[in-house]
């Protein structure tokens, strides 16, 4: 069940690490056949500083839109049933949906970070996170500044990372203290330049968006949380599952991760609950090691004590990415 006939682009994504490159190779899906920008260096840059790193291996810069489509294609073709149909309530051995009630013993829950009736994640942050996302149209200078990169800036309250896709254009995904947002009177737009004023790297990057911009947002992102548990017969997966800070970029990682895990529970008689408790057991680490990372980068002197020890110890930047895969 897909809510979408034609697959457009998700809040979140737009970089696969090299361990999900690794997965979906595995079933066929190679993401330099769908014109993946491969990303060799992680860019921070907080304030005037910056420092790089080399990625452990190759990551690729790839749109929601060309990867959903092609996993997708791929399911179609292997056998699976595509409808097209909205999830408003989920319930065991239910799902409610616009047109009618789908009924099942075993239900796959994957709605990403938009929450359903009956299977909403607690939100008990005082100033919860806000994702934005924005699409800047391709631009050959602003390709050859960030040519088999991907960046990550920033900022107080939040950081925004960016990324190369196939088609040349940049995708450009912030998490964002909500506060900030109440800052500049609740327009995403004015946040958006508020920050490229205060930041001038990130501003040379935020010169090529037009006028007409279209934003993307989601609020009071769950950052951090985990299912420990889950009602009967309904397996949680991807940010059902667990949340990362997308600072991490193992966000596809982990509903990929937890989508075999669930098949293979599944096939095995595993009960829901029981693969809940184990996937959480393995996010663990990962999760926690991701919002530490943010809990400092979104601080003046986090981020700048993060590309000291970067520029100094580039293997630091090494162990962190290893710590934040799953």
């Amino acid at each position: 069940m897909d809510r979408d006939e034609v697959v457009g682009d998700a809040l979140c994504g737009g970089f696969l690490s090299w361990r999900s490159a690794e997965r979906l190779g595995a079933i066929g899906i190679h993401l330099r056949d769908h014109g993946g920008h491969a990303v060799t260096t992680l860019a921070l840059i907080a304030g005037e500083r910056e420092t790089t790193a080399q990625l452990p291996a190759p990551g690729f810069g790839l749109s929601r839109r060309a990867l959903d489509g092609a996993l997708r294609a791929r399911a179609v073709a292997q056998g699976a049933t595509l409808v097209i149909e909205r999830a408003r309530t989920v319930r065991p051995g239910m799902v409610e949906g616009d047109s009618r009630e789908w009924r099942a013993e075993t239900i796959f829950l994957a709605t990403g970070k938009h929450d359903v009736r009956g299977e909403a994640r607690p939100r008990a942050a005082k100033d919860p996170a806000l994702g934005l996302r924005i699409r800047l149209p391709a631009n050959a200078k602003l390709q050859a500044m960030l040519a088999e990169r991907i960046e990550l800036h920033l900022f107080d309250g939040g950081y925004a990372g960016i990324v190369l896709q196939e088609d040349g254009s940049t995708n450009v995904c912030l998490a964002l203290r909500k506060s900030l947002l109440a800052e500049v009177g609740g327009t995403p737009r004015a946040l958006l330049d508020r920050l490229a004023g205060e930041h001038p790297r990130f501003g040379e990057r935020m010169a090529f968006a037009p006028a007409d911009l279209t934003i993307d947002s989601v609020g009071s992102v769950p950052y951090g949380w985990i299912a420990r548990d889950t009602d009967a017969g309904i397996y949680r997966l991807g940010d059902q599952a667990a949340v990362i800070p997308s600072l991490a970029g193992e966000g596809m990682a982990i509903a990929m991760a937890s989508g075999e895990a669930a098949a293979r529970a599944w096939l095995n008689g595993e009960d829901a609950a029981a693969f809940q408790r184990r996937f959480a057991a393995r996010a663990w680490r990962p999760v926690r090691a991701a919002q530490f990372i943010w809990s400092l980068a979104e601080r003046t002197r986090g981020a700048r004590l993060l590309t000291t020890l970067t520029s100094a110890a580039p293997v630091l930047a090494r162990a962190a990415m290893a710590l934040t895969r799953i």
